[in-house]
């Protein structure tokens, strides 16, 4: 079988090396001098230091090679550039599409599953695409460490590919069929891992940062049900369990954010400082918009947001959300 992986980051690669210990895989990246840099060293010293390829792995910068005659494509690509890829891999595949990105895009705040029924329309999206996400760092699955994960598909039996297709050595996938449910927790436990380093970078302790996760977690499942998801999904790895890694894990880049800005840094520094993609910063914007039009209370994304985009200070956030008015849980 051949698998077709599109993004070259961390995470991108980090499945693509996973995938190729038991399939042929092409990784493709749009970038030809960091494909050229990744042949030449059979590693992708960039984003993920140099853990060698397997003899699976291809490296390619041709989209529509890398596509040739594949039986599954796996997007890794930002959410800021889901459409675009998505109008190309139409052009030369009809081989089902799984992604893996997390986020909401750019001013029109729509998901991934909501993009690719833009693109792809909605009969084909409902069959023929889904998410995988949970709790996964690259750098502990590239070390063949423990981890678990969720496919959801409408179509169950697509995700009951895609688990087999990535079930094996340290990886363990489960399936489901919330797709809207698994999109959300993946796209907003980012925003909510900001405040979650914000509180550590200031210093105020684990009884905060597990009110915070706890909060947070509410404020996912609001969101995600106000959109159909099925309430259940944010107890499960989509949901609680990426919440908690993404909010404690010393390989997050979005709590790295918020750590940052509490030490007193300009977002603009901080972003250029981290090397990789924070999807939580561009996301907190689409979520507090759209979650006005949803009518969903969000206070812990709505002052993530003013820290980010507003030059409010940390601190006078925190104070804000502590100063809250009393309410039942």
């Amino acid at each position: 079988m051949k698998l077709t992986v599109l993004g070259a980051g961390a995470w991108g690669t980090a499945l693509a090396i996973h995938l190729a210990h038991q399939h042929k895989v092409t990784l493709w990246a749009r970038d030809a001098g960091h494909v050229s840099g990744m042949k030449k060293a059979r590693s992708n010293p960039l984003y993920l230091g140099d853990f060698l390829f397997p003899n699976q792995l291809s490296i390619e910068d041709n989209l529509q090679a890398a596509l040739s005659n594949t039986d599954l494509i796996l997007s890794v690509v930002p959410t800021s550039g889901f459409r675009e890829i998505l109008q190309h891999v139409s052009k030369f595949s009809s081989a089902p599409i799984i992604w893996a990105n997390k986020g909401l895009e750019n001013v029109t705040s729509k998901l991934p599953h909501e993009i690719s029924q833009d693109v792809l329309g909605k009969t084909k999206a409902s069959k023929n695409v889904g998410v995988l996400s949970g709790p996964s760092f690259a750098a502990e699955l590239v070390r063949e460490l423990p981890t678990a994960v969720t496919c959801a598909s409408e179509n169950i039996e697509l995700a009951k590919f895609v688990a087999e297709t990535f079930h094996h050595g340290n990886m363990r996938v489960y399936m489901s069929t919330d797709v809207v449910g698994v999109s959300v927790g993946g796209a907003l436990k980012n925003v909510i891992a900001i405040a979650s380093g914000i509180s550590d970078g200031m210093g105020f302790g684990n009884n905060a940062r597990a009110a915070l996760i706890t909060r947070g977690l509410a404020e996912i499942s609001r969101f995600g049900m106000a959109l159909g998801a099925s309430g259940d999904t944010f107890s499960g790895l989509a949901g609680a369990g990426d919440l908690v890694l993404t909010c404690t894990g010393e390989y997050s880049r979005n709590r790295e954010v918020g750590i940052r800005l509490a030490k007193g840094k300009k977002l603009e520094e901080v972003l250029a400082g981290l090397g990789h993609v924070a999807e939580g910063v561009n996301t907190a914007i689409e979520v507090n918009k759209r979650s006005k039009v949803l009518s969903v209370d969000m206070p812990i994304t709505s002052e993530v947001c003013h820290v980010l985009h507003d030059a409010k200070s940390p601190k006078e956030a925190v104070l804000d959300l502590l100063g809250r008015s009393l309410k039942t849980e």
